[in-house]
């Protein structure tokens, strides 16, 4: 099966000891949850990596595809001049996904940035270091319906089971940016309903539930990762999985959750 590995990451900066050395270590739960995430996509052995991410250019009508050739990920933005890491782009991948969308009418625009945004290198510097040939494709979402979400999700699918390549994808997804009054959003009562509302309807597989949250929850509880989970539940479409949750924490005020859904 070309579709060899599946979770969902945090992405923010002060994760990253060299952006946040104080915040990283008040994340425990979060990184060694990734360190855990790092050793099983290690061993499922991927050739492209899927970052699914929110902080890539964005679009209301139509979703992305980084397709560059090569990429450099660094944390300069946010003060860590040490950090720059070169990575593989995979733009065959990204061609041969333009083509399947343009067929079933699914809005896709392929793009050409060399620079990769957090939502990118915050996984990649967690879940990489020990790939070092592994192929990275950036795919961002929309403001098209969920359903549209899944249905992209889906067709990223199709075009893995056709491939000869080893994929795994990643939601690169933090949850509410309101669980406390130190919270970048401020303290806001739907940041929990939707954090315990998503991780329990992961848990029991309800795709449906995720697609039909209020669309006003999902707006008031503040995330970045909600249209990425979306579309990776498209891609586990009919796929047999087990959810594993790995950590949940929110030392900063915004939901961290890192997981796993393993093959049977």
């Amino acid at each position: 099966m070309p579709l060899v590995f599946a979770g969902i990451t945090p992405h923010s900066p002060v994760l990253v000891p060299g952006v946040g050395p104080i915040s990283h270590e008040k994340a425990v739960q979060t990184t060694e949850a990734l360190s855990t995430l790092e050793e099983n996509l290690y061993v499922a052995k991927p050739h492209i990596l899927i970052i699914l991410t929110p902080h890539t250019e964005t679009h209301s009508d139509t979703f992305t595809v980084n397709a560059n050739t090569n990429f450099i990920g660094s944390f300069e933005e946010f003060g860590d001049h040490s950090l720059k890491n070169a990575y593989h782009g995979s733009p065959d991948f990204a061609a041969k996904l333009s083509h399947a969308t343009s067929k079933e009418n699914i809005p896709l625009k392929l793009i050409s940035q060399e620079k990769l945004d957090h939502g990118t290198t915050v996984p990649l510097y967690y879940l990489a270091s020990h790939l070092p040939q592994i192929k990275v494709l950036p795919v961002g979402p929309s403001e098209l319906p969920p359903t549209t979400h899944l249905a992209f999700g889906n067709l990223i699918k199709e075009v893995c089971m056709e491939s000869d390549k080893r994929v795994a994808i990643i939601a690169s997804a933090n949850l509410s940016h309101g669980l406390t009054t130190d919270s970048p959003a401020g303290f806001r009562k739907e940041g929990e309903k939707f954090d315990q509302s998503i991780i329990e309807l992961l848990q029991s597989h309800n795709t449906t539930g995720i697609v039909t949250l209020s669309p006003e929850l999902v707006e008031k509880a503040a995330e970045t990762g909600y249209t990425s989970l979306l579309i990776l539940l498209g891609v586990l479409k009919n796929v047999n999985y087990e959810f594993k949750n790995l950590a949940y924490e929110y030392p900063f005020g915004v939901g961290y959750l890192t997981a796993e859904f393993i093959f049977s």
